[in-house]
């Protein structure tokens, strides 16, 4: 299984070792599926990173060594060149609905513009995605 986490989960995750991020993250580690990054989303990644309520919370060198981490660990793929099909209706996030379709994986959001979408491609909460994880019949799909 793939799956592309938006920067918000892993902000989330990275914030808190508590909750579904952290705990989806947990299951990426131990190899229970692939996940799947770009240099777009990663460069949003660190932009987000650097935003001073964050840097609060998460220093300059953690910010460093989590994005190594994640460059060095996820499938990184290719920005997408082509505009998804479906469209979100903040136009920022539609790399991200291209970057799942073209790898095959899922799209894990908290975002309420990409999961007003879920009933056309697959993008899951957190929670749900975990939930996909413990049994993939469960997708609805």
């Amino acid at each position: 299984m793939r799956a592309v986490l938006d920067v918000n989960v892993l902000i989330s995750a990275a914030l808190s070792a508590d909750g579904a991020p952290a705990t989806a993250m947990g299951a990426w580690r131990e190899g229970r599926f692939d996940l799947v990054l770009s240099p777009q989303l990663l460069a949003e990644l660190r932009r987000a990173l650097a935003y001073p309520k964050i840097r609060k919370r998460i220093s300059e060198g953690e910010a460093r060594a989590y994005l190594q981490d994640l460059s060095e660990a996820a499938t990184i793929a290719q920005d997408p060149s082509e505009s998804p099909s479906i469209h979100s209706l903040d136009p920022d996030d539609d790399y991200l609905l291209s970057l799942a379709a073209a790898e095959t994986a899922y799209l894990v959001s908290g975002d309420q513009h990409l999961l007003s979408l879920s009933s056309t491609v697959p993008v899951l909460t957190p929670r749900r995605f975990l939930e996909v994880l413990q049994d993939p019949d469960t997708t609805g799909r």
